[in-house]
């Protein structure tokens, strides 16, 4: 029976795995729809109703988006039902699913891991630890060769794809903070989990906007009211991001290719 420390190793690989698959799913969904544009949330409302033995009768968030149609150009204001709970200013996709409704789901754009990276970085790192369990050095530190070298060129891709965009600077201000319950307390889990999102005013050619942002923390005093807070206007496409390039970024990538290279380049020496 496997020990509880081999075990362990498998939980990163596992956690990894499972929110690039969740990030994948709404991805593929927005993939599949047509006409695709950019949303941005302007309200949601929790609806539940329970019956006399405390059982959900029915349980959505009302939803209210605002985005530009693709076909016609015009500015469209749509109420939805979802089991997602957004908040006021948060940037979303809007499209057409297979049945032509009219959907909305998630952005994940703004992320230096593409999704698919994630699942393959979680996959990796669970061949990882069997490896590792099963005494397979080779194959384990391949895999580790494999995410530290993957990982290094997304930071050098996302910091060349930024620095083409030429962002501009634009201030903003925290108003709020919008708090996601991610897990609820178990006999695994000790305690209710939390996830937290700034939520930022900001003017941009002369009008006030707000927007619930991407970047979070699962930290409660990670963000706090009225501290400042940057945005990056893309003035080629009109979109508001979060992140700009920064060196930093460049550097790490940097170093953790060169070090996977040179785990692989010692692991095939060892073969050959």
């Amino acid at each position: 029976m496997p020990e509880l420390s081999q075990l362990l190793l498998y939980i990163p690989g596992a956690v990894i795995f499972l929110v690039g698959s969740g990030q994948t799913r709404s991805w593929l969904r927005s993939l599949r729809g047509k006409g695709r544009t950019d949303g941005v949330i302007l309200s949601s409302e929790h609806v539940q109703k329970k019956d006399a033995k405390e059982r959900d009768v029915f349980n959505f968030y009302n939803v209210t988006v605002e985005y530009v149609e693709p076909e016609t150009h015009h500015t469209v204001r749509q109420a939805f039902k979802s089991q997602t709970d957004y908040a006021l200013g948060q940037p979303v996709y809007v499209y057409r699913d297979a049945r032509g409704r009219t959907a909305v789901t998630e952005k994940v754009d703004e992320s230096v891991f593409h999704p698919l990276l994630l699942m393959i970085g979680g996959a990796l790192l669970i061949l990882l630890a069997l490896w590792q369990n099963q005494g397979n050095q080779a194959a384990a530190m391949g895999c580790l060769a494999a995410v530290l070298a993957g990982a290094g060129v997304a930071f050098i891709w996302n910091f060349i794809k930024l620095k083409k965009m030429g962002l501009v600077p634009v201030e903003g201000e925290i108003i709020e903070v919008f708090k996601r319950q991610i897990s609820k307390e178990s006999k695994i889990l000790k305690g209710n989990r939390f996830t937290y999102y700034p939520i930022v005013r900001y003017e941009l050619n002369g009008k006030e906007n707000i927007r619930r942002c991407l970047i979070n923390s699962s930290g409660e005093k990670s963000f706090k009211v009225g501290e400042p807070m940057v945005l990056y206007y893309d003035e080629k496409t009109g979109a508001v991001r979060e992140k700009n390039a920064k060196i930093a970024v460049l550097i790490a990538g940097i170093v953790l290719l060169v070090i996977g290279l040179l785990a692989g380049a010692s692991i095939l020496s060892v073969l050959v």
